[in-house]
């Protein structure tokens, strides 16, 4: 049994007047004031934080030093499920094929082009086994991360006319980039780079301008600037004036508009700029009109709409023919299907690929313009995913896919749309070995407490028992309209092949069964995406998939935020905790207008700022202000300093609230990685070593392994 002492931090009461109601936040002194300095420069931060948080990582490394040895374990068994010399499947584009490979033992990948159809994979081995003749690279993200503690790039992409190559990258974790241009001709980059950007740019077809957004002071993107591809003076296009919407950039599939994209959780808005006058005034295409949300692109001679106005929950496609294609001239194309989510669609000259959604498993469907005929993308298993896999190129009939499933590693196929034949480019290889059919995944449906049936997808051995002996590990997330797609994971079958459950439990606040999934989950039906999670394991326990305090709970993020929730509501239920970058300060948050995500996400929440409504049913639900005398099961919660989407204090009040509350004696960890943000560790092989820690903590966790000797 460990004999390291908790860490017990300090209680400075913070009085909170807010709509005529008075809160205490004992621990709101560990949100730095400078909080922003600090997302920058994390060595900014106060003293008396730092030296909290060294203080729980200490405690955790402590209490979880018995694991050790499984963590690394559950790290080689991962690491030896990936390709480490992978490569994506060529992406062909003018004379060029474009992809990115991994050396043995690279952390980032290698980005880099070979001439088209004339190279073949070399047979030397040296200096490499599979490098490409003819390769040119273009990015060596290994080169570039050497020396630094966090590495991480955005956008990366070559001009149109293939003689410059740009990438965006972030060294700290604060998702604030810089945009690099490097010239492929003499390798020397060009000008200055950009600065504080969000990673979000574009080259013009023409490639002589590059349009960039600005990441503000508060982590919002308000500019889009253009600037010479080669170097030179920014001018500012447009300035988003509401700090509730993002702002973005893009292109038509035939590259006749630059799009200028904003937009909250419910409501968009579209300009237009002509691609061969990139100087042009943009033109707005539609106001923004709260609660009507569109996404268009060019068609050569149409534009096609996506588009939930008019009460098309689920999305209907519209068409106008306009130069400027505002509402009034939309034209039906097609209509809207209560329940089949259309969730997006790709232009080719001759063809659309639109993908839709529908009880938590996704399809594609095939147009052909010439004719409007349809086929859809056939597939046979009971829980799987589809994914359209991009193409560089718009007059091309091959389209790319890629087709997984909890038993099936990723599949990636070239698919002509004009002869329906298919070819299967790549199969994700698992060199440690992996036999599908040792495994099953099930689609089960759990009942909520207002009659909802909720999907849950169920990956398990073939030969595992289902009468409740098995561990279950249980994930959720439920926010966004995020949809949890069934897909094959390395990470988890480091449980499975140890005899454990992975369940997924398809919430509300996600979009796996349809628009109006998200809308039952959202704002004021907020607890529906927590009363679903806990039907799902009671589900799963009365079929035999699990038992009461043999569940370990996992979520991120907003999913965090669900962790929270659901040990608050039954903490009976659960043998373990694990809460990754977690959401659980929501008042505080939500009431905080300087922090990057606030004004954006009242719609997915509410203003409590404003709204009494709003104030009152946040804070209902907000997990660490209904953290009570109870008894938690144990909770692993990790954050990162740098994170800007969910600030490192948040895991640290929830984290000290609930060992201050508890009463089952139960351990309540904390884990702040010092040198990375919202997505944890940059390299490939380190954030494998985070999912070995979650996974071991699991594992110890159900087996009380902090009351053993140490």
């Amino acid at each position: 049994m460990s004999k390291t002492p908790a860490p017990t931090p300090a209680k400075i009461p913070h009085t909170v007047e807010q709509l005529g109601v008075t809160r205490v936040d004992d621990y709101f002194w560990m949100k730095d004031d400078n909080w922003q300095a600090v997302l920058r420069d994390p060595a900014a931060i106060k003293a008396d934080v730092k030296d909290q948080l060294i203080k729980e990582n200490a405690y955790t490394t402590a209490l979880l030093k018995p694991t050790e040895g499984l963590q690394t374990t559950i790290f080689e068994e991962i690491k030896g499920r990936i390709k480490e010399d992978d490569s994506s499947v060529p992406a062909p584009d003018g004379g060029w094929e474009y992809y990115v490979r991994y050396n043995v033992g690279g952390q980032h990948p290698i980005n880099a082009r070979k001439p088209r159809g004339k190279a073949k994979i070399s047979t030397e081995t040296v200096p490499f086994k599979g490098i490409p003749a003819g390769e040119q690279i273009l990015l060596d993200e290994d080169a570039a991360a050497k020396g630094q503690e966090y590495y991480a790039t955005a956008t990366t992409t070559h001009s149109p006319d293939h003689k410059l190559y740009a990438w965006a990258e972030d060294t700290q974790g604060s998702e604030v980039y810089k945009i690099h241009v490097k010239d492929l001709a003499t390798g020397k980059i060009l000008g200055t780079p950009v600065e504080s950007a969000t990673g979000d740019f574009l080259f013009t077809p023409d490639s002589q301008h590059i349009f960039w957004t600005l990441r503000d002071d508060n982590g919002r993107p308000s500019k889009l600037f253009r600037r010479p591809a080669r170097g030179g003076e920014d001018v500012l296009v447009y300035e988003e004036k509401d700090p509730g919407f993002f702002m973005g950039v893009g292109l038509t599939s035939d590259e006749a508009y630059i799009l200028i994209t904003s937009n909250d959780h419910e409501t968009s808005e579209y300009q237009l700029i002509p691609a061969h006058a990139p100087a042009t005034a943009p033109i707005m295409v539609e106001t923004r009109k709260t609660g009507v949300q569109y996404s268009l692109d060019h068609w050569d001679d149409r534009f096609v709409i996506l588009t939930n106005a008019d009460e098309a929950v689920d999305f209907k496609i519209m068409t106008s023919t306009y130069p400027v294609p505002s509402r009034v001239t939309w034209k039906p194309w097609i209509a809207h299907r209560p329940g089949i989510y259309v969730t997006g669609f790709g232009l080719f000259k001759g063809f659309m690929v639109r993908t839709e959604r529908e009880n938590a498993n996704s399809r594609i469907v095939i147009t052909k313009k010439a004719d409007l005929s349809e086929h859809e993308i056939a597939v046979k298993e009971e829980a799987y995913a589809l994914g359209l896999g991009g193409s560089l190129e718009y007059d091309t009939t091959v389209m790319r896919y890629t087709y997984t499933s909890p038993t099936t590693p990723a599949q990636t196929f070239d698919y002509d749309m004009q002869t329906q034949k298919r070819v299967l480019r790549k199969t994700q290889v698992v060199p440690s070995g992996h036999t599908p059919t040792d495994y099953v995944a099930r689609r089960l449906y759990a009942k909520a407490p207002d009659g909802a049936e909720v999907p849950v997808t169920v990956l398990m051995k073939k030969d595992t028992k289902l009468d409740g002996s098995a561990p279950l590990l249980l994930y959720g997330y439920g926010s966004y309209g995020y949809a949890m797609d069934p897909t094959f994971s390395v990470s988890t079958l480091s449980l499975v092949n140890r005899g454990w459950i992975y369940a997924i439990a398809h919430i509300r606040g996600g979009t796996e069964k349809g628009y109006g999934w998200f809308l039952d989950g959202r704002k004021f039906k907020k607890k529906n995406t927590f009363t679903d999670f806990i039907a799902s394991a009671e589900h799963l326990i009365a079929n035999g998939y699990g038992a009461k305090g043999r569940i370990v709970a996992q979520g991120g993020s907003a999913g965090g935020m669900l962790m929270g929730a659901i040990a608050n509501l039954r903490p009976d239920l659960w043998g373990g905790v694990i809460g990754q970058v977690p959401f659980v300060d929501v008042l505080n948050t939500m009431s905080d207008t300087s922090l990057p995500l606030t004004p954006p996400e009242w719609p997915e929440w509410g203003n409590p700022i404003e709204d009494k409504a709003a104030y009152d049913y946040i804070a209902s639900y907000s997990p660490y202000d209904n953290v009570t005398k109870q008894a938690y099961p144990p909770v692993l919660a990790t954050g990162g300093l740098s994170d800007p989407r969910v600030t490192y204090w948040e895991p640290m009040k929830w984290a000290s609230k609930l060992r201050e509350y508890t009463t089952s004696g139960s351990p309540i960890l904390l884990k702040i990685n010092m040198e990375a943000g919202h997505g944890g560790a940059s390299g490939r092989f380190d954030r494998l070593k985070e999912t070995a820690l979650n996974y071991a903590f699991a594992i110890w966790a159900l087996d009380k392994g902090w009351t053993k000797p140490a």
